[in-house]
């Protein structure tokens, strides 16, 4: 997906699960993910969404 959508989504998804989320970039673009289940490389993250602040 492009990136502003993905940014868009993370942010959107981060607040309505109150989960933090994370922005990842690969060869197929970008994808947001629950941080508790992204076992990548910590190098493909663009972004994290942090409903608490943090």
């Amino acid at each position: 997906m492009p990136l502003a959508t993905a940014q868009s989504l993370g942010w959107n998804l981060s607040r309505t699960l109150m989960t933090v989320i994370v922005l990842i970039e690969t060869n197929q673009g970008y994808f947001v993910i629950p941080a508790d289940e992204f076992d990548g490389d910590p190098e493909q993250v663009v972004r994290e969404y942090d409903p608490f602040g943090g």
